[in-house]
C-alpha cells in the first residue's frame, strides 16, 4: 500500500479555537501529520507525493462561491484595521438562503460553521495539497490498487459543500468518492471518526449513488450536537442512503465492534464498487478528545473487518490528535487491515 502525503500539508499551523468559550491551543497541528507519515513508513507503506490536480476535483464536491471564499479570504482579512491574525468568524446568519453578504466578516461567518477552523496565511495551500492526496489515492485504487492511504492533513468530513467547520476545509473523504465515481456506479463512505462526518452526511443527503455510514460519539451532548442521530436516514433520492450509528460516550472495543458490523453489513447489502473509510483515530482511549475507548489492539480488529469487505479501498485521514500512542495506533489499523487483505487477495 501507498502513503500520499505533500510536506506543503504542514504549512497549515493554526493558532487557537475556542472551548467552552475559553481560547485553547489548536490540537490540529502539522506534528500529526509528520508523526502519521513516519509510522505509515515504518509497517511499509511506500511514501508518494501526490500531483497537483488542481481545482476541478475540489470543484465536483463544493460550491464556487465557496472556493473563492477560500482562496482569498485571509489577503482580504488583513486589510481590516486591528483584524486577527487568523480568519476567525465572530457572526453567524440565521439562515443562509437569501442574502450573501459582500464584507470579509460577513462571509467568514457565513462559509465557517465554528470557530474550529481558523484560516491563515498558508491554510489555501496546505488544503489543496490535503485534497490533492486524496485525489491520487483515489486513482491509485482506480487505475488497480487493492488500496492506498490519503495523509490527509487538514482533515475534511466536517466540511459542507458551502462551509467549513471542526478543523476542516475541504471534504477529503468526498473529494476521494467523487473521484472514484468517475471510472465507477457506487461508492460506500465509512467514517469511524470519534465525531459524527456531519459534511460528509450533509454532501450525500440527497443521492443514492454513495451511501454514507457513520459510527460516532453520540451527538446529543457532544461535537457537531446538531447532526449524527439515528433517524437521519437521507432524503428524496438519498432516503434510506444514509446511516448513523452514535454511541455512548466511553465506548471501548468489546461493544463496538457489533455496531462496526452493522455498519459493514450495510455497506454489504448495498453492494457498492469501492469503499472510502473515513479513518479517525481520535475514537482512542487516550485521544486528548476523550470520548471513546478504543484500544491500540482494537484499531487492528476494525481495519481486518472492514478490509474483509474485500472493495477496493481509500483510506482517507480524519482525527486523531497528539498523544504518546497516536502513531501505534495508526500502525495498528494498517497491520490489521494490510493482513487480512492480502489474505483475502491470496484466495
Amino acid at each position: 500500500m501507498k502513503v500520499i502525503y505533500s510536506d506543503a500539508q504542514s504549512r497549515h499551523d493554526p493558532k487557537m479555537f475556542l472551548v467552552n468559550g475559553a481560547p485553547q491551543a489548536c490540537p490540529e497541528k502539522p506534528e500529526r501529520a509528520t508523526l502519521l507519515l513516519e509510522s505509515a513508513k515504518s509497517v511499509g507503506l511506500e511514501h508518494v507525493v501526490p500531483d497537483d490536480h488542481g481545482l476541478p476535483p475540489i470543484a465536483r464536491v463544493h460550491t464556487p462561491e465557496y472556493l473563492s471564499f477560500l482562496a482569498d479570504i485571509h489577503e482580504r482579512w488583513q486589510r481590516i484595521e486591528g483584524a486577527s491574525e487568523e480568519v476567525i468568524p465572530n457572526i453567524h446568519p440565521d439562515r443562509r438562503s437569501v442574502s450573501y453578504p459582500a464584507s470579509a466578516v460577513g462571509q467568514a461567518g457565513y462559509h465557517q460553521a465554528d470557530t474550529a477552523c481558523p484560516i491563515g496565511t498558508h491554510s489555501w495551500e496546505s488544503i489543496r495539497w490535503s485534497s490533492n492526496a486524496a485525489v491520487e489515492a483515489a486513482m491509485i485504487v482506480s487505475e488497480g490498487a487493492s488500496s492506498a492511504y490519503a495523509l490527509c492533513r487538514p482533515p475534511g468530513h466536517h466540511a459542507f459543500k458551502d462551509m467549513a467547520g471542526g478543523f476542516c476545509f475541504v471534504n477529503n473523504s468526498a473529494v476521494a468518492a467523487e473521484t472514484l465515481l468517475l471510472s465507477c456506479e457506487r461508492v460506500a463512505i465509512l467514517d469511524v471518526d470519534l465525531h459524527h462526518g456531519n459534511g460528509t452526511q450533509s454532501i450525500y443527503y440527497e443521492r443514492p449513488d454513495v451511501l454514507t455510514v457513520s459510527i460516532h460519539a453520540d451527538p446529543v451532548r457532544f461535537y457537531p450536537f446538531f447532526w449524527g442521530y439515528a433517524e437521519e436516514r437521507g432524503e428524496g433520492p438519498g432516503l434510506g442512503y444514509n446511516l448513523n450509528l452514535p454511541i455512548v460516550r466511553g465506548t471501548g472495543d468489546a461493544d463496538y465492534l457489533p455496531v462496526l458490523d452493522k455498519a459493514l453489513g450495510r455497506i454489504r447489502a448495498f453492494a457498492p464498487d469501492a469503499i472510502v473509510v473515513a479513518l479517525g483515530l481520535d475514537a482512542y482511549e487516550g485521544d486528548p478528545f476523550g470520548g471513546l475507548s478504543i484500544s491500540t489492539n482494537g484499531f487492528a480488529e476494525i481495519g481486518k473487518r472492514i478490509s474483509q469487505l474485500a472493495l477496493p479501498t481509500v483510506l482517507v485521514q480524519e482525527g486523531g490528535y497528539l498523544c504518546d500512542e497516536l502513531g501505534d495506533n495508526l500502525a495498528s489499523f494498517l497491520s490489521g487491515f494490510d493482513q487480512n487483505s492480502s489474505r483475502v487477495e491470496a484466495n
